[in-house]
């Protein structure tokens, strides 16, 4: 059996004991997306499999720092940071290519921590898919920096005159991509053996940045693919004493990084219900809806889609990143480009979302909001054509320009409440709004010590 045909309990028993292993690493990944994890014996994990396990729910109750919440009510000092019940998702098994025979599975957290666990956020949002009878499809695409350094050099340098692995501008570049072949077929071979297969890797434009589009899968899939690649993109580069950087924009000379989320729907038989041939850029009702829904309540959610306070330095004019809620038909200035294509390749480009993000969370505001369009019949603005950035948006579709604001309008909205729940939307603001507080008390130097490695 390969770790990919792994489906069930009895399933991960057999291939643990068929490699003869006496340990498992097992990870959950957080609300900053970052996967904490640990190696489990193997009798730890046979229980693990069959009833669950317990994990300090502090991974609950601090940030990407390691520093603990003040203002979050599920855990903190008043509960006395008790174990939070976890569940091993079987299907996740996946072979570490550099710890074979090793195993590595993902795990969530289980009722009651699943309300505001990232993974169980985003269940619920295709749960709900389901119940419209809808499937979702999904895909994400990464930009991300790779420097000549190591957690070690940055720090001793403070975060200043850091080496690229590559100088200047050079996107799409053949010369660059062969004289770094080694680092690029083991990223490549890397993320083939762990079934995180990359669809496209070339040079974006600026010094040492890659982008990386990871192929389409069901939602939940293409999630734990998204966040698994960024965080052995990192495991892989550092093996080579390099780092890859996913922070918004860690320079104010060169854009900021991506991470657009790529959307579809299909009926529960499989088939697409995105295209009409006669619909304007061969949308049908159903993506006007979703695409609509999108659009109305990006303002509410983008503090799912843009969660640390460097996110906000990306949206700015003229950096390929969208300063408020539009949308366009191939239209790469605009929040959301819709992609017109095949029956199978019409889809929305959620291009608002940066590197820095959850997937899980990303893609849950993506695709919970497009849902809320099409439940509530919602209808899109007129199509931006040309420069969004020389259009004026309507008020209503500005976005919020810092962490705090995007909190406080998280918080406040009907629409994410209805869709993620009291128990998320209470206690993802309140990260958010620490996470802003944080900030206040530092420079700007600050925003590069904290998320240059870790986001």
């Amino acid at each position: 059996m390969q770790p990919r045909d792994v489906r069930t309990v009895a399933d991960a028993r057999a291939i643990v004991e068929a490699r003869g292993l006496t340990h498992v690493k097992v990870g959950v990944f957080d609300a900053d997306g970052i996967l904490r994890g640990k190696y489990m014996s193997r009798a730890k994990f046979f229980s693990a499999l069959e009833g669950g396990f317990g994990f300090c729910d502090v991974v609950l109750g601090w940030d990407s720092n390691d520093q603990l919440y003040d203002n979050t009510t599920y855990t903190g000092w008043h509960t006395a940071y008790p174990d939070a019940p976890v569940r091993v998702v079987p299907e996740s098994c996946r072979e570490i290519p550099f710890e074979a025979p090793g195993l590595f599975f993902l795990a969530e957290f289980a009722p009651p921590a699943d309300t505001i666990c990232p993974r169980g956020t985003l269940r619920r949002v295709l749960d709900r898919a389901k119940s419209m009878g809808f499937r979702v499809k999904a895909a994400v695409e990464y930009e991300f920096f790779v420097f000549d350094e190591t957690p070690h050099s940055v720090r001793e340098k403070g975060y200043r005159n850091l080496k690229p692995i590559t100088p200047g501008y050079f996107g799409y570049s053949v010369l660059r991509n062969s004289v770094w072949s080694d680092f690029y077929r083991e990223l490549l071979e890397t993320c083939e053996r762990m079934d995180l297969p990359i669809e496209g890797l070339h040079t974006e434009t600026g010094p040492g940045v890659l982008e990386a589009a990871i192929t389409v899968d069901d939602a939940l899939n293409a999630a734990d693919k998204a966040a698994l690649f960024k965080t052995f993109a990192k495991i892989v580069a550092q093996r080579r004493n390099l780092m890859a950087t996913f922070m918004a924009k860690w320079s104010p000379d060169w854009p900021g990084q991506s991470g657009h989320i790529h959307t579809s729907l299909t009926d529960l038989d499989g088939k697409p219900v995105f295209r009409d041939a006669d619909g304007e850029g061969g949308m049908s009702k159903t993506m006007r809806h979703f695409v609509a829904g999108q659009q109305a309540l990006l303002p509410e959610v983008l503090g799912m889609v843009a969660p640390t306070v460097n996110s906000y330095t990306r949206l700015i004019p003229g950096f390929w990143a969208p300063t408020s809620a539009t949308w366009g038909i191939e239209n790469r200035t605009t929040a959301l480009r819709v992609i017109p294509g095949g029956e199978k390749s019409q889809r929305v480009e959620y291009r608002i979302a940066a590197a820095d993000g959850n997937p899980y969370l990303a893609l849950a505001a993506a695709i919970g909001s497009g849902l809320w369009g099409i439940e509530h019949g919602l209808e899109p603005t007129p199509a931006v054509r040309g420069n969004a950035y020389e259009q004026k948006a309507q008020r209503r579709l500005a976005l919020p320009a810092t962490l705090g604001e995007a909190a406080g309008r998280l918080k406040a909205s009907k629409a994410a409440r209805a869709l993620y729940g009291d128990a998320f939307v209470d206690h993802f603001a309140a990260t958010r709004e620490w996470e802003e507080r944080e900030a206040r008390r530092a420079i700007t130097d600050w925003q590069l010590a904290r998320y240059f490695e870790i986001i």
